[in-house]
């Protein structure tokens, strides 16, 4: 990824959802103008979520998914729904297709009160209007608007030929929320920032890993200096400053090496510490980390990354994690991994969650899985926050922001 390409997690992320051959793929192909997806008459031509990354002003970058149908069947039909349904969980807008010929709204009218939970903004486009007559078509419309409880002109729009309608009315129904900030709300202009960046096997090879790209940028934006330097060169680093820097910001695996050279004066916290506060819930993922005291012997603990890659024999996941917990407790535990979008639906059989930072994933999906885990009554932590727990120093690395 380039220096000033936008994460695919940074996007706004919008789905089409419905019925099978409600039109889906035909509105998505108006709204990026490419034909992109495969259009038929034949039910369930769209097996898989199909992604469009484009620029839509004035809102900026977003993503564009056109899904499976939510009325599949079949063994088959249900891994498609359970496709769609994880779109659903990471999107920041919604928007459904209706032909306008259908007579049910119980499928419509369930995922309008899933939407609508979790304060989503939505659009409705009606569909098929082509095959019907005129007077038919608006009685239809009517009926369908009074079913779905919704106000007209959220769901005025027809057809699927153009997509300059559909842009208009996602632009005008969508509010930018308020900036989060990853940093720069704790630098004053001329701080400098010294950035911890390990290079070990784990480091992709000649670029830095996503949160650092995005720390670096939020200092800068604030006006601050960033100094960066492997942990190796840290004492160095720090010495060669006339002035102590105004924090210290570190990969959470040198956690350890890192709070021993850093002065106590000095705030010293992890990307994964701000990844947690900026797409997450910093003060839960912190209760969190402390249940582990609680947990028994055998007890089941699921560690989850967002990223799919390959696992490497130092992977922090599956085996520094499991190592320093086996360190610091003397306890072994049953893991379970997942990587990418594979998150249990069932979280019953786990005594706790613990989280990689989440760049990757779309805040609705990282807030998704930590409100997921609320439900079930799992606590649920952070790489950063976690490990800054079992090292005996959350206390100063969160101080900045509880």
């Amino acid at each position: 990824m380039g220096m000033n390409d936008t994460p695919s997690g940074e996007r706004i992320q919008i789905g089409i959802f419905g019925r099978r051959n409600a039109g889906k793929s035909s509105v998505f192909n108006a709204v990026i103008g490419q034909e992109l997806a495969v259009v038929s008459d034949t039910l369930g031509t769209t097996t898989d979520p199909v992604k469009k990354a484009m620029e839509l002003l004035p809102l900026g970058p977003v993503v564009f998914t056109d899904t499976p149908g939510l009325d599949d069947e079949g063994e088959l039909g249900d891994k498609r729904i359970t496709k769609a349904k994880e779109i659903l969980r990471k999107i920041d807008m919604a928007v459904i297709c209706m032909d306008l010929r259908q007579d049910n709204t119980e499928l419509e009218e369930k995922l309008l009160l899933e939407i609508k939970e979790r304060h989503l903004p939505f659009l409705f486009v009606f569909t098929k209007k082509d095959l019907l007559g005129s007077k038919e078509t608006e009685a239809n419309r009517q009926r369908l608007l009074e079913c779905l409880s919704i106000e007209e002109k959220q769901s005025c729009l027809w057809g699927q030929e153009d997509g300059t309608p559909i842009r208009e009315a996602v632009t005008a129904n969508y509010e930018l929320p308020k900036e989060r900030p990853l940093v720069s709300d704790k630098i004053s202009p001329g701080d400098r920032v010294v950035l911890v960046v390990p290079i070990d096997s784990a480091a992709p090879k000649g670029r830095l890993i996503l949160p650092q790209q995005q720390v670096i940028r939020d200092v800068l934006d604030a006006g601050g200096i960033p100094v960066i330097c492997r942990e190796t060169e840290l004492e160095k680093t720090l010495t060669s400053l006339k002035e102590p820097p105004s924090m210290v910001i570190t990969d959470s695996q040198a956690f350890g090496v890192v709070s021993a050279i850093v002065p106590d004066n000095v705030p010293l916290i992890s990307f994964s510490i701000l990844m947690a506060r900026y797409k997450g819930d910093l003060k839960a993922q912190i209760e969190g980390a402390k249940t582990l005291d609680n947990l028994e012997a055998g007890d089941k603990i699921l560690i989850s990354e967002g990223c799919s890659h390959r696992r490497q024999c130092g992977d922090i996941g599956t085996v520094k994690i499991p190592a320093w917990i086996k360190k610091y407790t003397g306890k072994d535990f049953d893991y379970a991994f997942t990587s990418g979008g594979e998150f249990p639906e069932n979280l019953s059989e786990f005594k706790l969650i613990i989280h990689c930072g989440g760049c990757t994933l779309p805040v609705g999906e990282m807030r998704y899985r930590i409100t997921h885990a609320k439900n079930h009554q799992i606590p649920i932590t952070n790489y950063g926050v976690f490990i800054a727990y079992m090292h005996g120093i959350l206390e100063r690395a969160s101080e900045l922001f509880v």
